[in-house]
């Protein structure tokens, strides 16, 4: 069983980026449908990804993620999400912990969310001076809803 233990922040300046090992982009949508659980489509760089994950309760939620060959990543992007966005996900280490932070461009540019993955939702982490707010709670700065209302369009 997969369980994701996630805590997510907003970003306050770009000064993370000198600190980033890795930027990749990533392209994604959400196939939608009365489920119990939210079914995402991703393209890193060249290789497809299909997960579903569930509700979240406090920080943690069921996670299930499988590589999918690309075309097929490919046709589900174009004829099955109909909700897509684009971003850069830079990976910072600070302290010891992996940090991804999200630099969403297209209609959501101007946005930057850190997420933090936990062993534990008890466990200690350092908070780098870059980041703002904890968000983990604000349904709007899930992917997600991300997809379905642009940051752009926000008030």
């Amino acid at each position: 069983m997969g369980i994701e233990i996630e805590r997510k922040f907003l970003v306050k300046d770009d000064s993370f980026k000198k600190d980033a090992s890795e930027k990749h982009l990533y392209q994604q949508g959400y196939i939608e449908g009365p489920f119990m659980a939210t079914v995402r489509v991703r393209i890193i760089e060249d290789t497809g990804y299909i997960t579903i994950k569930s509700k979240s309760v406090n920080f943690t939620r069921y996670e299930y993620e499988y590589e999918i060959p690309l075309t097929d990543a490919q046709e589900m992007l174009t004829n099955l999400c109909g909700n897509k966005m684009e971003k850069y996900r830079h990976i910072v280490w600070f302290e010891g912990k992996r940090w991804e932070v999200d630099e969403f461009i297209g209609e959501n540019k101007g946005l930057f969310v850190a997420e933090l993955e936990l062993k534990s939702e008890e466990e200690a982490f350092a908070l780098p001076n870059w980041l703002g707010e904890e968000v983990t709670h604000d349904f709007r700065y899930r992917n997600s809803f991300i997809s379905q209302n642009p940051f752009n369009t926000w008030e």
